[in-house]
């Protein structure tokens, strides 16, 4: 090979990193973002709406062709809603209820998870594919049945049945089990060799490096007690026992022509949800690139 040729040749191989240089000068941003960045407004968009809308007047919420805008900020949804005196009893209810599912899922997922990763007993394999089978099962083919044995625990109309048929998910179990599939075995094989049992192991030194899996389980736990409606429209009768999700959907069935109230309300149920994930976003999606790959 001649030194013209290799002159080439390595113009060649140098010319995709310039190029690439080039564009970061002319870009101070990945070019992922021009595409990205709509997207995310898209979505943000109704949140936008729905937060515009709870400052309306309820004249210019029913005008057409609607206002995009408000001329004023009018806070009468957000008095009417926090006026009504069931409306502190069912934001407690929802946040009693949505607790209680993530304390327990936090706790029973990551034993149940930890049994899956670490011990083999007989049948376990068979156990993990039947426990991952139900995942696929819509929840109306089990509606009926669930509400039969809440009914004969006598929990019907009360928190509890709520909160029993949410005291544990296939999917925190799995989590957690792909999750501790990716640590390391020699960290709890030298605390094993100091004396600690398994129980010990997995809450000193496993579920402290866990975090990730946890701040993902408690998230879409949350998420899915808390916007929860067909359950608690099915288990729950009186007024007293509702949930937040259950309360507005009667609140705006009453009160129809105050959408003021209804965005207000609605406003107010959303916000904690978007706390959450907020607060846990980066473990969350540490989570999910870190423990969905291993099996």
């Amino acid at each position: 090979m001649t030194t013209s040729t290799a002159v080439r040749e390595a113009r060649w191989a140098a010319a995709p990193a310039a190029a690439g240089a080039i564009r970061r000068r002319r870009l101070p941003f990945s070019a992922w973002h021009l595409l990205l960045a709509p997207l995310s407004l898209g979505f943000a968009l109704p949140l936008l709406w729905l937060l515009l809308s709870s400052v309306m007047s309820n004249a210019e919420i029913n005008r057409f062709p609607p206002a995009l805008w408000p001329r004023g900020i009018d806070l009468g949804g957000y008095r009417y809603v926090l006026g009504n005196a069931m409306f502190p009893r069912w934001f407690a209810n929802s946040l009693i209820v949505a607790g209680t599912a993530v304390a327990s899922n936090l706790l029973l997922g990551a034993l149940g998870g930890y049994a899956f990763a670490r011990m083999r007993f007989a049948g376990s394999r068979l156990l993990l594919g039947l426990m991952l089978a139900t995942m696929v099962i819509p929840f109306q083919l089990t509606m009926i049945p669930t509400f039969l044995v809440m009914k004969e625990l006598g929990l019907i109309d009360t928190l509890g049945a709520l909160i029993v048929p949410s005291l544990v998910t296939p999917f925190a179990v799995f989590l957690f089990r792909q999750f501790f599939l990716a640590l390391p075995r020699e960290i709890e094989e030298a605390a094993w060799i100091d004396g600690c049992s398994r129980l010990r192991v997995l809450f000193s030194i496993v579920m402290p490096l866990a975090r990730p899996a946890l701040a993902t389980v408690a998230v879409l736990t949350f998420l899915a007690t808390w916007n929860d409606l067909s359950w608690p429209l099915i288990a729950i009768n009186h007024d007293t026992q509702y949930t937040l999700q259950l309360g507005l959907t009667t609140f705006q069935g009453l009160h129809h022509t105050r959408w003021s109230a209804v965005m207000a309300g609605n406003l107010i149920t959303v916000t904690p949800v978007l706390l959450a994930f907020l607060l846990a976003q980066k473990t969350f999606i540490q989570s999910l690139t870190s423990s969905g790959l291993k099996g």
